[in-house]
């Protein structure tokens, strides 16, 4: 079994959009898994050095080497939706990155998992287009774990992520169910879980349309638009993010690990 963690990414794996911690930031699925392994391994070490924004470049450049340095034993790297929601988003140079990182951390002796992500197109006809720049990004990923012996937490085609539910009301990061959902996905590629994660649940009525259309424009003034501005002016939302737990230390309370059903 695993004692030292280390979560490498972007928003994903820092958290955002989940229930509020004890250090005052976001918990996220990356934690929920590391007090969810504490259980089995009591010793167990975590580091999350994940940071919002983040493009798959800047997580090989500035969390990667800090993490072969801490020298981990199990490493999880989710990286690259950033890059695959640019317009200029060129696979290659995004495969050649991910593949870079699992070199360097497969040779400490860490066991890396990595992440295939959803169709957004399933939530949203906005984003076909990111859909399968995505599905692209999923093939590399799968083709690099299989060159390097790597575990996928595979959320391409999950019916379950279809849910609103799981989703923070920006439609972009998962919401506290939807992070917990992530954190049984994980645990299940790691033989700690089964897959019964994969079953949707029942679902309420559809809103009517003009409360659909409502929403839309709320998303678009709200969360759609500031993003647009921060892309125009060169900003990112992770400038001036700091780590939240950028050395070894005891994993989260017990009170945040995934209760299995």
């Amino acid at each position: 079994m695993w004692t030292r963690y280390a979560a490498l990414g972007d928003s994903f794996t820092e958290g955002l959009m989940d229930v509020t911690g004890p250090e005052g930031r976001h918990v996220g699925w990356a934690d929920r898994v590391a007090a969810s392994l504490a259980r089995v391994s009591p010793d167990l070490e975590y580091v999350n050095l994940a940071v919002r924004g983040k493009l798959i470049g800047q997580v090989v450049e500035e969390q990667v080497p800090i993490a072969c340095d801490l020298k981990p034993d199990l490493v999880t790297l989710a990286a690259g939706v950033n890059d695959a929601l640019r317009r200029t988003y060129d696979v290659h140079a995004s495969a050649t990155h991910m593949e870079n990182a699992v070199r360097l951390l497969s040779g400490t002796g860490a066991e890396v998992v990595l992440f295939a992500f959803g169709d957004p197109s399933r939530r949203s006809s906005v984003m076909k287009s990111v859909s399968g720049r995505i599905a692209k990004a999923n093939e590399a990923t799968h083709a690099i774990a299989e060159r390097y012996g790597c575990r996928v937490v595979d959320f391409w085609g999950c019916a379950v992520f279809d849910d609103d539910r799981y989703w923070d009301e920006d439609r972009l990061h998962l919401s506290p169910a939807g992070h917990e959902l992530a954190a049984r996905a994980a645990l299940s590629t790691l033989g700690q879980g089964d897959d019964s994660w994969r079953t949707p649940q029942p679902t309420p009525a559809p809103l009517p349309a003009w409360r659909r259309a409502g929403g839309h424009a709320a998303w678009v003034g709200g969360h759609f638009g500031p993003w647009i501005g921060r892309r125009l002016r060169g900003r990112s939302s992770g400038d001036g993010i700091e780590a939240k737990r950028p050395a070894w230390g005891p994993p989260p309370p017990d009170a945040y690990a995934v209760n299995q059903p």
